[in-house]
C-alpha cells in the first residue's frame, strides 16, 4: 500500500496518511477519528498518560468526568440517545475496575460501547505491579468481546473490529486493554477498510419460510398482541413497527426498554407490562392467543419468573437478531432470527389485516377502567403529579433519563414516549447512579434538545459529583430530584414483604440539594407543594443553563400496580387508591 494513500474521514479532520510511523497512542486516536468519534468520556491516570498526551490538541472532544463510573454512564447515555457507539477511556487498576458496573449496564441493555483501558507495561504483567488489574479477565462475562493488545501493529485492526462488533448484530460493549509499552511503541499506521472476523457473522436476513409462518399465524389469530422491546430501537425499525401494527391492526405493548419504539399516544398502544406495568397490558398477555415478541428478552420483570404460566393461551413468536435469546426464557412456537428491521420489511410485503376489532374493544375497556392513577388529595406533593406536570409542560418532546427505583417506574407510567431514544434508563441491571451522567451524555449528543434527568434522592447521590461537568460546560440539563427522604423502592418492599421492618433506608441526612447545586455553580430550586412545583419547574425550563430542581414528595408513596416477584400477572396489587 502506498504511503501517500489517504484514508477517507470527516472533512474537518486533517488527512491521515497510511504508513506514517506514529506511537500506539496516536494510532488509537487516529483510529477513533476514522470511526467518526466526536466525544470521548474519561479520566486520566498513569497507564494512559501516553493517550492523554496525544489527546492534547486533538480533534477529539474529551469530557473529563469526576469518577470513571460517571464517564461510562455518560458514554452510555450518548450511545442510547444517538445509536452511535459511546467511547470511554480509563487508566489501569481502579480506573478500569470503576468501569465494571457501567460495562455490565450496557451489556444487559445491548448498548454499543467501546471501552478503552490502559494497563501496566507487558514486562510487569503478572507481578502485581502498581495499579495492575486483569480487566480483560474481570470483564469477560460482561462484554460482548474484549481485547488485550500485545503488539502496536495490531492496534488499528483491533479498534476497527471493536467498533464493528459493538454496533452489529446485537449491540454491546467491547473493551480494548492497551499496555503502556504498546501506547509508547512506534510503528507504521495502517487502518483497515474492512473487517473480516472468522466466526462472527450475525444472521440479519430472516428465513422466508419463518416469515410466512408469522404471516399465517397472524391471519388465524383473534387476540394477537405485539410486545416491542429495545431491539426495535436498536435496529432503527420504529417506522416499520408502526406500519406493521397499523396494517395488521394488532395492539402493541412496549417493554420498559422498548418505550418510544411505538408512539405511546397511538390508539393501538397498550402501555407496558410486568411488575409495575398497566392492567390492560398484563391482561393482554394473559388472554392473547398470539404473542409476537419483537426485539425483547421475556425477562423476569415481565414473566415474573413463572414462564409456564406466562401467556398461557398464546402461541409465541419471537423475533430477535440474537438466536441465543430465542427459547431461552419462554417456549417459542415460531422462532425468527434476523435483524428486526429486515424481518418487518419482509413481513410487510405479504401481511394483511387481522380480525382484531372485538379484541381491541376489550383492551380499550380495560385501559379505561384501570388506568395508572394515584390519590391526589393527601395534602402532600405527589411524585406522580410531578411527572405528569413535566410531561404536560414539555409536550412529551424531551429526552428523559431516569435513575433506578420508584421514580423510574412513575416516569414510565405517567410520561408518554412517542419517539425512540427519548426514554433512557438502566433496565436489565437496574443501576443506581446511571440516570444523571446518562443525561450528560445525551445532552452532549443533542445540545439543542431539552434533556431531563429524573432521579431519586438515593441514586442521585451516587454520581452527584458530575454536577461539575454540567457546570463547567454550561450544558442545560434539567435535573429533577424526587426527594422522599428514603430508598423508596427498598422501603416499599420492606413494607409489603418484610412486615414494615425498615432496615437501612433512611436518607434524611442527605445534603441540601439546592446548596449542593449552588456550590457547583448550578441553579438550584426546591418545591414542597404543587403550586411551588409548577412555579419552580417553569423557572428551570426558562433558565438557559443547567438547573437542579428538588421536589420534596410524600415519603410513604408506593408504586402501583404491582405484581410480586414469583407470582403471576393475574395477581396484580392495584394499591390502596383502588
Amino acid at each position: 500500500m502506498s504511503g501517500d494513500m489517504l484514508v477517507a474521514q470527516k472533512p474537518e479532520v486533517p488527512p491521515i496518511k497510511q504508513g506514517e510511523v506514529i506511537t500506539g497512542a496516536d494510532a488509537l486516536l487516529r483510529s477513533l477519528l476514522l470511526e467518526n468519534v466526536e466525544y470521548v468520556f474519561g479520566y486520566p491516570g498513569g497507564a494512559v498518560l501516553p493517550i492523554y498526551d496525544s489527546l492534547y490538541g486533538s480533534h477529539l472532544k474529551h469530557i473529563l468526568s469526576r469518577h470513571e463510573q460517571g464517564a461510562i454512564h455518560a458514554a452510555d447515555g450518548y450511545a442510547r440517545a444517538t445509536g452511535k457507539p459511546g467511547v470511554v477511556i480509563a487508566t489501569s487498576g481502579p480506573g478500569a475496575t470503576n468501569l465494571v458496573t457501567g460495562i455490565a449496564t450496557a451489556q444487559m441493555d445491548s448498548i454499543p460501547l467501546v471501552v478503552i483501558t490502559g494497563n501496566v507495561a507487558q514486562n510487569l504483567i503478572g507481578t502485581d505491579a502498581f495499579q495492575e488489574a486483569d480487566i480483560t479477565g474481570i470483564s469477560l462475562p460482561i462484554t460482548k468481546h474484549n481485547y488485550f493488545v500485545r503488539d502496536i501493529k495490531d492496534l488499528p485492526r483491533v479498534v476497527k473490529e471493536a467498533f464493528h462488533i459493538a454496533t452489529t448484530g446485537r449491540p454491546g460493549p467491547v473493551l480494548i486493554d492497551i499496555p503502556k509499552d504498546v501506547n509508547n511503541a512506534k510503528a507504521p499506521f495502517y487502518y483497515p477498510e474492512t473487517v473480516n472476523i472468522r466466526g462472527y457473522n450475525p444472521t440479519l436476513k430472516p428465513n422466508k419460510m419463518q416469515v410466512d409462518r408469522l404471516i399465517s399465524a397472524i391471519s388465524e389469530a383473534k387476540k394477537p398482541v405485539i410486545m416491542a422491546g429495545g431491539g426495535v430501537i436498536a435496529s432503527g425499525s420504529e417506522k416499520e413497527l408502526l406500519v406493521f401494527a397499523e396494517k395488521t391492526g394488532i395492539p402493541v405493548i412496549c417493554t420498559l426498554m422498548g418505550l418510544g419504539a411505538f408512539p405511546g399516544t397511538h390508539p393501538l398502544a397498550l402501555g407496558w407490562p410486568g411488575m409495575h406495568g398497566n392492567y390492560a397490558s398484563n391482561q393482554a398477555i394473559l388472554n392473547c392467543d398470539l404473542l409476537i415478541g419483537i426485539g425483547n428478552r421475556f425477562d423476569d420483570r415481565i414473566t415474573m419468573g413463572r414462564t409456564k404460566e406466562f401467556a398461557p393461551n398464546a402461541k409465541i413468536i419471537h423475533i430477535d437478531v440474537d438466536p441465543a435469546e430465542i427459547g431461552k426464557n419462554v417456549d417459542t412456537f415460531i422462532p425468527l432470527v434476523g435483524d428486526v428491521k429486515l424481518v418487518l420489511e419482509a413481513a410487510l410485503e405479504k401481511v394483511e389485516k387481522a380480525d382484531t376489532a372485538a379484541w381491541i374493544e376489550q383492551l380499550k375497556d380495560w385501559n379505561e377502567k384501570h388506568p395508572f392513577s394515584y390519590k391526589s388529595d393527601t395534602g402532600n406533593l405527589k411524585p406522580q403529579a410531578v411527572i405528569e406536570m413535566i410531561y404536560e409542560t414539555t409536550n412529551g418532546d424531551a429526552i428523559v433519563t431516569t435513575d433506578v427505583g420508584q421514580h423510574q417506574m412513575w416516569t414510565a407510567q405517567f410520561y408518554k414516549f412517542n419517539q425512540p431514544r427519548s426514554f433512557i434508563s438502566s433496565g436489565g441491571l437496574g443501576t443506581m447512579g446511571f440516570g444523571f451522567p446518562a443525561a450528560i451524555g445525551a445532552q452532549f449528543a443533542y445540545p439543542d434538545r431539552l434533556v431531563i434527568s429524573v432521579n431519586g434522592d438515593g441514586g442521585f447521590q451516587m454520581n452527584q459529583q458530575e454536577l461539575a461537568i454540567i457546570s463547567g460546560h454550561n450544558i442545560p440539563v434539567k435535573v429533577v430530584i424526587l426527594n422522599n427522604k428514603c430508598l423508596g423502592m427498598v422501603r416499599q418492599w420492606q413494607e409489603l414483604f418484610y412486615d414494615n421492618r425498615y432496615s437501612q433506608v433512611d436518607l434524611t441526612h442527605s445534603p441540601d440539594f439546592v446548596k449542593l447545586a449552588e456550590a457547583y455553580g448550578v441553579k438550584g430550586l426546591r418545591a414542597e407543594t404543587e403550586e411551588e412545583a409548577r412555579k419552580v419547574w417553569l423557572e428551570a425550563l426558562q433558565h438557559p443553563g443547567p438547573a437542579v430542581v428538588e421536589f420534596v414528595v410524600e415519603s410513604g408513596e408506593n408504586v402501583y400496580p404491582m405484581v410480586a416477584a414469583g407470582t403471576t400477572l393475574d395477581q396484580m396489587h392495584m394499591g390502596d387508591e383502588k
